[in-house]
């Protein structure tokens, strides 16, 4: 099996937007004949709209838009959870305090898994880090690029060869 499955792939929102899906169950997404799985992008959130449950934000990297949410209801997800024990679920906790730093302006760090909702892709976000140096963005612009020259994207079999 292919190893870009296993990591969250540097990205940019263009290229999360423009991956083949596989309609599998679940589904699957390729880039250039590999899966990805999971991503990491870097944007500003340009859109927020807080929920019970989850949290659903737009994060703009200049390429595009790609939706994000963080689900906030860990504790309804466990089963075995007795109901005193709800108020100090540490996955829920963590994703409380996640969602207050998303809010419209800021420069974030998301990491996540890339899933299928209502026949669009989005990102269930798995972390997010609040970026504080502005020069993030486009060192992870450059990052992308470069990852996806050496390592995303393969060159064709006619070329692997040829010196």
């Amino acid at each position: 099996m292919d190893s870009l499955h296993l990591v969250h792939v540097k990205i940019l929102a263009a290229d999360i937007l423009s991956l083949t899906v596989h309609h599998t169950s679940p589904p699957s997404f390729l880039r250039c004949g590999r899966t990805v799985t999971r991503a990491e992008l870097v944007g500003v959130v340009v859109s927020r709209d807080r929920r019970e449950k989850f949290l659903r934000f737009l994060v703009d990297d200049g390429t595009g838009c790609v939706p994000c949410v963080l689900w906030l209801n860990h504790q309804y997800l466990n089963a075995n959870t007795s109901s005193g024990a709800l108020d100090s679920d540490p996955t829920a906790e963590m994703a409380l305090k996640m969602s207050e730093e998303v809010r419209l302006g800021t420069l974030l760090r998301v990491r996540g898994r890339i899933v299928m909702y209502r026949g669009a892709i989005q990102v269930a976000v798995r972390d997010v880090v609040l970026e504080k140096d502005p020069n993030v963005e486009v060192l992870h612009c450059l990052q992308c690029v470069h990852m996806a020259q050496e390592c995303y994207d393969p060159p064709p079999p006619s070329a692997q060869g040829v010196s």
